[in-house]
């Protein structure tokens, strides 16, 4: 089996507990700065949109890695005990222990927080940002402000909230992440981030308005920012012309690093 290929495993830092554990992740060894995927809430490194990057770069012969938050995909951990200082702490450590010194991170809906967080806290390392329907403080100002009353008292007495979701199971929000969510809200205090800065966002995204994606834009400090806006677009940007598109804008950052 090609190296590239191979499902490796990387011992994270106890977040919650003093078991061990680890994230999985695969990686291509090639040229330039690291382009790390950052995928969004409950997806995994096996989605359309990260492969076609990995294959991209085993192709172009450029340093790439995607990898599965805490309790998602092949990683160890519960989904439920997840918050977002633990995924973006997993960005940070794969950047630590695997990346380049200069890195790219391609965020997806929650990796855009996550991909956010992490510019801000590792300005010598993260480069640029291509992120994809960006949804930073989306449990406060996405979730919370959506959900009814009854949604609200069962995620804070209860300390889980079940929501419906458009796949196999619902999801899982726990008080943890709701109030962990609310300690890392960015966008209005500006994210201070001064590289190139690329946003596509779907205009019939039922998820994270387009409206969102501007605030997102507006929030950046960096004067190199663009929003592309797909008319047709849904959440996952996952059509073949969207993944194009994803790897048009991959290829321009990565000229200009």
């Amino acid at each position: 089996m090609n190296d590239e290929n191979t499902i490796k495993y990387l011992a994270a830092p106890p977040f919650l507990s003093d078991e061990n554990e680890s994230l999985a992740y695969q990686q291509v060894m090639g040229n330039g700065p690291t382009i790390i995927w950052c995928g969004g809430l409950k997806s995994d490194m096996e989605g359309s949109k990260a492969s076609a990057l990995h294959d991209w770069a085993a192709d172009a012969g450029r340093n790439f890695i995607r990898f599965d938050y805490y309790g998602h995909g092949q990683s160890s951990g519960r989904f439920r005990d997840g918050t977002i200082s633990r995924w973006a702490a997993d960005v940070g450590q794969v950047i630590e222990d695997l990346a380049a010194p200069e890195v790219i991170l391609i965020g997806s809906s929650m990796g855009g927080w996550t991909s956010l967080l992490t510019a801000i806290q590792k300005p010598e390392r993260v480069k640029g940002l291509v992120l994809i329907a960006p949804a930073p403080d989306f449990t406060e100002k996405l979730t919370w402000a959506n959900w009814s009353d009854e949604a609200r008292r069962a995620v804070m007495e209860d300390g889980i909230y079940y929501e419906p979701s458009e796949y196999d199971e619902p999801y899982e929000y726990s008080r943890e992440l709701i109030l962990d969510g609310r300690d890392n809200q960015i966008l209005d205090e500006g994210i201070d981030f001064d590289g190139p800065v690329r946003i596509l966002q779907g205009l019939a995204d039922s998820v994270v308005p387009a409206s969102y994606a501007q605030n997102v834009m507006d929030a950046i400090s960096s004067p190199d920012v663009t929003l592309t806006l797909v008319k047709e677009g849904d959440h996952s940007l996952s059509r073949a012309e969207d993944i194009d598109r994803l790897i048009r804008t991959v290829k321009e950052v990565c000229r200009q690093i």
